[in-house]
């Protein structure tokens, strides 16, 4: 198609944007968004963030600055508020369906086609859950989505200064996490084989493009500074994603579940299908194989299943548009009807969000729940268990507190000050530069399942116990084993990296 062709066949005007339903389907999803900011507790990667955010710097061993600073910046607002801490998660999730909506509009979608895409994002497991945690994984795809949006727009009108607003979402999007490049790559690859080429011959879109390389350049240098640890944090990703997620054969099957059942993953699938065959989609088609392509990469890096969920806006979108003009045969035009709607309310609600009261979780474990509903028990039990310990040893003042894993010792930082303990330290991923043991401990409480890093390093090591949280179950804490390493051998910083050489 030429260039003159694509002006001719995309300036079309577009309906007017169905406010009434969109922004009460948005309402809608708030209800249980609100409702449940405050169960249960911080999540393992919230505290975290709050600890990290103590420490503010231009860059972290696993993730660009924003998610810390912002997590600081509301803990500030309201100190120990989970509700506050969640309020721009929620945001995200509730403006996601807007611009979701508007991604249908600009595609020629109407008042039907806009609504059934901002339902389909309010019923999705992956965004649902994700207006629940203040995380990377809720701010990255909501970015897409509005990345997505201003490409979808421009391809419409050619109106080049959105662009521009393509680079500065592109820039705050590389401060939450480095993988929207991955986005540009794959799609440039796929503007140059399928078009619309023009794109990538406006010069707005490189002048955005400087926008996010220069906004980029502080958190650049500060990796270089500490020698690139994101590059060495993707491996120890891979390997967790093996070991905790089931690895690439359950990659896709993942997708599918957080994309929504049945709803969002009917119109996934029918929507990346029509934008591959529809003639009068071609000028969006790269978007088809954007999305193909870095599936594929994401399965071959063994990177996460919801790296992809930036995608599924322009499928859905698709998948509404063809439905409402009549293109999709009989057997698709069942599908966005409210009994499917309340299905995957139904099927999506107890999986994304901690709808059952705490109380019933340890008594009813065949309850669905969500998959991460562990890590937001038992912090603050764990941390009075590990103060008792703390306090019987034989040498408080001169011991450290060590935690295996980054989120034990992000939850002794926030909760075991109140309790006399002293800053806590970890070797563990982003959390072993934040904090290292001080010249005065000579002893370490270690809290973690794997003591074998501390043996040589010190004279001595023994099991003292375990963590209970008592009815806060289940709990990652929660039968913790507890070990007292004495009489330390060489000073903590020759110590210390070989333990955060272990520890990722």
């Amino acid at each position: 198609m030429t260039t003159a062709q694509e002006e001719t066949t995309t300036s079309r005007s577009v309906a007017p944007f169905a406010r009434m339903p969109v922004f009460g389907i948005a309402a809608l999803l708030a209800v249980p968004l609100a409702l449940t900011a405050s169960s249960y507790g911080y999540f393992g990667d919230e505290l975290y963030f709050l600890a990290a955010g103590r420490h503010p710097a231009w860059g972290y061993v696993d993730q660009p600055p924003l998610l810390p600073l912002l997590a600081r910046a509301m803990d500030t607002i309201a100190p120990g508020s989970l509700f506050v801490l969640r309020i721009p998660a929620m945001l995200a999730m509730l403006a996601g369906v807007v611009f979701a909506a508007l991604i249908a509009r600009e595609l020629g979608g109407r008042t039907r086609a806009q609504a059934i895409t901002a339902a389909t994002f309010a019923a999705c497991t992956q965004f649902v859950a994700s207006g629940h945690y203040l995380a990377t994984s809720t701010l990255d795809p909501f970015l897409w989505t509005v990345l997505l949006w201003l490409v979808v727009r421009w391809i419409r009108t050619r109106r080049d200064g959105l662009l521009l607003w393509a680079g500065v979402v592109t820039a705050l999007a590389l401060y939450v996490k480095f993988l929207i490049g991955g986005f540009w790559i794959v799609a440039g690859f796929a503007l140059l084989i399928c078009g619309p080429r023009e794109l990538l011959r406006r010069p707005m879109l490189w002048a955005g493009a400087a926008i996010a390389a220069l906004a980029l350049v502080p958190t650049l240098v500060w990796q270089a500074r500490h020698g690139w640890p994101q590059l060495s944090m993707g491996a120890a990703i891979s390997n967790e994603v093996g070991e905790i997620w089931g690895g690439r054969l359950s990659w896709l099957p993942q997708v599918l579940l957080l994309a929504g059942v049945p709803i969002g993953v009917v119109l996934l699938g029918y929507g990346l299908w029509r934008l591959l065959r529809s003639p009068q989609l071609r000028s969006y088609r790269f978007l088809a194989w954007t999305t193909l392509a870095l599936a594929a990469v994401f399965i071959a890096v063994n990177g996460r299943s919801y790296y992809i969920a930036g995608m599924f806006a322009p499928c859905w979108a698709v998948a509404a548009v063809e439905l409402e003009n009549g293109q999709a045969s009989r057997w698709w035009r069942w599908i966005p009807t409210w009994p499917v709607y309340v299905l995957s309310a139904l099927l999506m609600l107890p999986a994304a969000l901690p709808v059952w009261p705490h109380s019933w979780l340890a008594k009813n474990p065949a309850l669905p729940t969500p998959a991460f509903s562990f890590a937001e028990v038992g912090w603050p039990e764990g941390t009075q268990s590990v103060a008792k310990a703390f306090r019987r040893l034989p040498d408080p003042a001169h011991t450290a507190i060590v935690g295996e894993s980054y989120w034990t010792a992000s939850a002794l930082d926030r909760y075991g000050r109140a309790l006399g303990l002293p800053e806590p330290a970890s070797p563990n991923r982003g959390y072993a530069p934040l904090v290292v043991p001080p010249d005065s401990a000579r002893d370490v409480l270690f809290v973690g399942a794997d003591p074998r890093p501390l043996l040589g390093h010190f004279a001595h090591l023994e099991p003292i116990g375990t963590v209970t949280t008592g009815d806060a179950k289940p709990s990652v804490l929660d039968g913790t084993p507890m070990w007292l390493a004495t009489a330390r051998r060489q000073p903590w910083p020759e110590i210390w990296p070989e333990l955060a050489n272990t520890g990722a």
